[in-house]
């Protein structure tokens, strides 16, 4: 799965990450340490003028998109570069244009050249980029350099920021054992509440709904 890049990505984060859920082990009780409360993304902060850009090349499950969400195969890439390019040097701080802008770049085969526009997205905390780049930073998708405890914070991040995919991601990962070596904190009633969160969006999605399920239990089991 590429969240970035597939369709659909939250439904088919939540059916890969239920082949595996069942032969989740044991884990060990992480230290925590209070952390200051959690500012909500701004969209306000920012134009909501829409754009050719958002336009030509919104994804569907981006929560704060203006426009509405395009699948990879109905985006004429050429022109999408050519109009996001232009939007983010009239708005170079807007985060859902540098997005845009590095969704399109990454759709091309050009993602390194969208790697400091993926940056000023994550910078600004926009929930879709955090999620997005926090998954193929943990893979090294698209050109996008790996690093394991970066795309942890990210994914985290993403699911403070009410992300769904995060909220469930997350969580998994943490089960799995990827993060085990990162200082990321890994707190089990926070994600319990990632979970708890998630359902409220899920609009009666079974496979979600499943994984919810299964996530709960084993993250109840954590010692």
């Amino acid at each position: 799965m590429n969240a970035m890049f597939a369709k659909g990505s939250c439904r088919h984060l939540a059916a890969a990450l239920l082949l595996s859920l069942a032969t989740a082990g044991s884990w060990p009780l992480q230290v925590t340490a209070a952390e200051a409360p959690v500012v909500r993304f701004d969209p306000s902060k920012y134009s909501q003028s829409v754009t050719e850009c958002d336009r030509m090349a919104s994804h569907s499950e981006d929560p704060y998109r203006v426009a509405p969400g395009r699948e990879r195969p109905e985006i004429d890439l050429p022109k999408a570069i050519e109009v996001c390019r232009a939007a983010v040097q009239a708005d170079p701080k807007n985060p859902r244009l540098n997005y845009l802008y590095g969704r399109v770049l990454g759709y091309s085969g050009r993602g390194a050249e969208g790697l400091a526009n993926r940056q000023v997205a994550v910078d600004a905390d926009y929930p879709q980029s955090l999620f997005v780049i926090g998954y193929i930073t943990l893979f090294g998708l698209n050109q996008q350099p790996q690093d394991t405890c970066k795309a942890a914070e990210m994914l985290r991040r993403s699911a403070q920021q009410e992300r769904v995919a995060g909220q469930l991601g997350f969580p998994r990962y943490v089960l799995e054992g990827r993060f085990d070596a990162c200082p990321v904190r890994k707190d089990t009633q926070e994600m319990l509440g990632f979970v708890a969160a998630a359902r409220k969006q899920f609009k009666g999605d079974y496979y979600q709904g499943l994984l919810a399920d299964m996530l709960e239990e084993d993250l109840k089991k954590r010692p």
